[in-house]
């Protein structure tokens, strides 16, 4: 035990701090579709010149240069849509700043396994901690060569981070790399120069709370009308005063779609983001705004009813209830989904998952759903699983960070609370200690099953252990213990025990009173005929 890392203690997950919804934008017109794209076009050409800009910076970056950047840009679209590409340029240049420090992590990692194992000796097995040696020395010897190109990547990434430069593909890395691979994409190149395009369009304005409908720039009336300011190049193209273009299609949100117009109607912020989905040929409309983050309740408020422990794993969620008391009740639950396919198929599966789980919390009356607090970031390395290839693609697979948000948010909207506990030893103690003793002849537990209790009770503070050591008197005769030897000298040491009459332990059944010889049985029929009823003539008292 003393070779155990500690315990982090559970605590209640923050609500959501914004909102987004979706709506399409059906019945439009050839030209209505015509202005979107010159506008997306045109807008995207100068997202990516003031990307660029701002990547050269690097470093260097700081107001002045900011308000030089959004001048350059009011003078080709207005100063709204400079303000909306210039923040979108600051969010990109941190997203990959983010991205290049946990790609330095991911590489020392990687560098200082191997170095570990290239320090022991051939065919030497691992441990539990560490890995051991590799497994032949052609192994070894092409580790050694990897070892050098991780150690010039790490140099040049190192290099690249202090000096400020990061590598931005506005339209995405792998969408630009398909651009060599169109037959294994099965895409013609016109198919892929319009996913390209319509993925390098700028179509998003941030709100303004007290501007007429909570945005300037792309507003969309409590009726559904949506209007566009278009740029100073494309003013000619305007429909409406003030150089805006109204679109024939009207826009109703089914989700949320109250509370987004009652914030419209009180001029309240709200952005939006408009983009074209090339596979289905549709033009759709996302609206976004922020909330305050929901109060979190106490966490024993949260548990007075008891707790449904989740335990994450790649094609399921398993689910148990928990009794205040840390005992499983009723039948374990799993809620199955399929993460196999495109990036929406795979989030409208988790949604489904997470739906069945909160509606059967509601069902049950309980407050709060315990799940753990995964991340394996720092876990994906193949240089720390070598051959573990179904493993790495296991880890990999589990959507913890996608399912972790989801669940935060779609609970906020139930009343019911998230609770994050630590993972450490969870599927490990909770086989150990559930798996066998709560499976039946007509039920088989699974260690996922096991693992949601161990969850469970770690959110509501009881050990994962089914029973605490008992008391020091009552695990043996008040501070003697039964078990203890005789002493060499005493006489017969090395005979039987005598027969003590009566139960040989201390805890009496319950039916050990009538099962004794000398007890006259209930019934008539078992009563022994050397056995006589004798009623005194006289009460003996006193």
């Amino acid at each position: 035990m003393a070779d155990l890392r500690p315990i982090a203690a559970p605590f209640v997950a923050l609500g959501p701090s914004g909102v987004a919804i979706r709506a399409r934008l059906g019945d439009l017109m050839p030209e209505d579709e015509e202005v979107l794209r010159l506008v997306g076009a045109h807008l995207g050409s100068l997202a990516s010149k003031d990307l660029k800009a701002r990547c050269a910076d690097g470093l260097e970056h700081s107001t002045e240069s900011w308000a030089a950047r959004k001048r350059a840009l009011t003078a080709e679209s207005s100063s709204r849509w400079a303000g909306s590409i210039t923040k979108a340029t600051h969010e990109q240049w941190a997203l990959a700043r983010r991205g290049q420090a946990a790609h330095v992590q991911s590489l020392e990692a990687g560098i200082r396994v191997i170095r570990h194992r290239l320090s022991l000796p051939v065919g030497e097995k691992g441990t539990k901690r560490a890995p051991g040696g590799y497994r032949s020395a052609c192994e070894w010897f092409q580790k050694t060569r990897r070892l050098h190109v991780l150690e010039d990547r790490l140099d040049q990434v190192r290099a690249d981070r202090e000096a400020g430069r990061v590598r931005v593909v506005r339209g995405g890395k792998r969408l630009l790399g398909t651009r060599h691979n169109l037959d294994k994409a099965q895409l013609a190149e016109a198919e892929w120069r319009e996913r390209w395009e319509a993925e390098r369009w700028f179509l998003q304005a941030d709100g303004e709370s007290g501007k007429r409908f909570g945005n300037e720039t792309i507003r969309i009336t409590p009726e559904g009308e949506v209007s566009i300011k278009l740029p100073v190049p494309l003013a000619d193209l305007a429909n409406a005063k003030h150089g805006r273009y109204v679109l024939a299609a009207r826009v109703r949100f089914p989700h949320r779609g109250q509370e987004w117009a009652d914030r419209v109607e009180a001029n309240r912020a709200v952005a939006y983001r408009i983009h074209y989905d090339t596979g289905r040929g549709r033009w759709y409309v996302d609206a976004s705004w922020q909330i305050p983050p929901t109060r979190t309740i106490p966490l024993k408020a949260a548990l007075a009813d008891g707790v449904i422990g989740v335990d994450t794993n790649a094609d399921h969620l398993a689910a148990w209830r928990l009794d205040t008391h840390g005992n499983p009740i009723g039948r374990p639950r799993r809620f199955f989904y399929d993460l196999s396919g495109n990036a929406q198929h795979r989030d409208a599966q988790v949604r489904h998952a997470l739906t069945r789980l909160l509606n059967w919390a509601k069902s049950c009356g309980v407050k709060a759903i315990a799940v753990e607090d995964l991340d394996f970031q720092a876990e994906k390395t193949r240089e720390k699983h070598g051959r573990k290839r179904r493993f790495r693609q296991l880890i990999s697979g589990m959507p913890t960070g996608k399912l972790r948000a989801r669940l935060a948010s779609m609970a906020d909207a139930t009343a019911i609370a998230i609770i994050a506990v630590d993972p450490a030893y969870t599927s490990k103690w909770g086989a150990q200690h559930w798996q066998k003793p709560i499976a039946s002849p007509t039920r088989k537990t699974t260690r996922h099953d096991a693992a949601s209790i161990a969850i469970g009770r770690r959110a509501q503070g009881h050990p994962i252990r089914r029973r605490t050591t008992p008391p020091r008197a009552h695990q043996s005769d008040v501070h003697g213990h039964w078990t203890v030897q005789a002493d060499r000298r005493a006489p017969g040491r090395e005979g039987p025990r005598p027969r003590i009459p009566g139960p040989r332990t201390r805890s009496v059944p319950p039916d050990a009173a009538s099962t004794r010889a000398t007890r006259t049985p209930k019934t008539v029929r078992g009563v022994r005929s050397d056995q006589v009823r004798v009623q005194d003539s006289l009460l003996l008292t006193d």
